[in-house]
């Protein structure tokens, strides 16, 4: 089951230097001298600090070909993101649904899948979620692949686990960047508004008393406060009060999974920390050195799976032979599938959020159409400034306060393919595609985290060391 629905780098970089006690960032910037690197990356494009924030929108007037050249065409109004794909415009039959305005698709996957694809079988399709199995997971693990597009596909996945045991975790870094560390006796609300203001949502948290990495302050610690205020109406003045060493308090209070702490050091592999995510469920990992002079911890960045991805993407040129359709391989989710309406009271979205231990859930209508998606980062936007009154609106409302540089929402059908998708990862801040078929009807879900998933742990037939 993926992390997104089961209930849903790009460049070598330097060491920041930073002032942990406080929380106060600072940039800094080192020349490497292993010039043997510089074919493997890119320029250095993105702050680290933005590895969670949306893509800001390209111009509609250029989107990009499958060649990469400019298309004469215009992109359909409504269409965010850096590759434009015409997306039938949607409308909610749903009295409510006209609030969360028109929804953004962004489908760039299907734009970039070749004429000669063969066609989406929605038979196929309809009897692997009707069965309640994932299209293609009988074939996983079966040892039985043997057509040439089956060993096209291992000898990419086989590629892409080389490189990730011989590149590091402090490869994936940019050659500059910025990262905000928050000391545990800071107010949770405080952060939250510095989260904001820097159009980030996670941090490293630092213990100035013991001088040691303390955890990594994320999404679902703002959502647990959020809980816990809601379990506890008469605590909002506490709740404003409270320090981010609280957080476990609040967790145990609530019943709920603790802080993530799982770290690893940057000269690890990056099959390393992938492993470590993967287990633990955590869809970033920071990176914990040790000095060599005072024996401390530092706390150098914070690595997250879309960078990770990214960094394949941009250095691993066998990612185009991944050309197995969805439907044929195991990797989604596609039974057992929250969902909400517009209507439905955005607290109710968060309490399937935490229960399930997701961070999405598509928003239909009442016949099963896509409208939109409300992610664990839209949180944010309704508790920032401690405004705790909106977790009264529905979704619908909820999801008109996000910001208007909101990429909007990508999705790609089981006729897709790993080679377009981690084509679209190195475009476009992509951070989970919607399934659906071609009436616009969700079919699943795919996340970065099943994605890491199959191209770690699906079987190479022979070759079975890989774990």
């Amino acid at each position: 089951m993926s992390d997104d629905a089961s209930k849903a780098g790009d460049v070598r970089g330097s060491e920041g230097e930073e002032d942990h006690a406080t929380g106060n960032a600072s940039s800094a910037a080192k020349v490497h001298d292993n010039a043997s690197h510089a074919e493997h990356v890119l320029p250095a494009s993105h702050n680290v600090l933005n590895d969670d924030a949306p893509c800001p929108p390209q111009p509609k007037d250029t989107p990009v070909t499958e060649q990469g050249s400019p298309s004469p065409t215009t992109s359909p109004k409504g269409v965010a993101g850096s590759v434009a794909i015409p997306t039938p415009t949607l409308t909610e039959a749903h009295p409510t649904s006209a609030a969360a305005g028109p929804p953004k698709f962004v489908a760039p996957s299907s734009y970039l899948r070749p004429l000669s694809s063969r066609g989406q079988q929605p038979a196929e399709a309809a009897t692997a979620i009707e069965t309640g199995s994932r299209p293609g997971s009988s074939q996983r693990g079966s040892g039985q692949m043997s057509s040439p597009l089956d060993r096209e596909q291992l000898e990419g996945l086989r590629a892409i686990r080389a490189f990730l045991k011989v590149r590091t975790s402090y490869d994936v870094l940019p050659l500059s960047y910025r990262l905000i560390v928050f000391d545990t006796s800071l107010l949770v609300k405080k952060s939250l508004n510095i989260l904001t203001q820097q159009g980030i949502v996670s941090a490293p948290l630092w213990d100035s008393k013991t001088s040691t990495f303390a955890g990594l302050l994320t999404t679902s610690d703002y959502i647990n406060v959020v809980q816990y205020y809601w379990q506890n109406p008469d605590a909002l003045a506490q709740v404003d009060q409270f320090k981010l060493n609280s957080l476990r308090e609040i967790e145990r209070a609530i019943g709920v999974t603790p802080l993530e702490t799982v770290s690893i050091h940057p000269n690890k592999p990056l099959y390393e920390a992938c492993r470590r995510m993967l287990e633990s469920r955590a869809r970033r990992i920071p990176l914990v050195d040790v000095d060599d002079e005072t024996r401390r911890e530092m706390v150098v960045s914070v690595v997250t799976q879309y960078r990770i991805l990214k960094f394949v993407s941009v250095n691993v040129k066998e990612t185009q032979m991944l050309r197995k359709p969805l439907r044929d391989i195991a990797c989604g989710t596609f039974t057992d599938i929250t969902t909400a309406r517009m209507d439905t009271p955005v607290m109710d979205v968060i309490h399937q959020l935490v229960k399930r231990n997701i961070s999405c859930v598509p928003i239909l209508d009442k016949e099963g159409t896509v409208l939109n998606v409300f992610e664990a980062v839209d949180v944010i936007s309704l508790i920032k400034g401690g405004d705790y009154d909106n977790l009264n609106l529905s979704a619908g409302k909820a999801l008109t306060m996000r910001s208007e540089d909101f990429p909007g929402i990508y999705t790609c059908t089981l006729s897709d393919r790993l080679d377009t998708i981690f084509d679209t990862i190195r475009k476009s801040r992509v951070h989970r595609l919607v399934v659906i078929d071609e009436r616009n009807k969700l079919k699943g879900v795919l996340s970065l985290s099943d994605i890491l998933d199959y191209t770690l742990n699906s079987p190479l037939d022979e070759d079975h060391d890989d774990k």
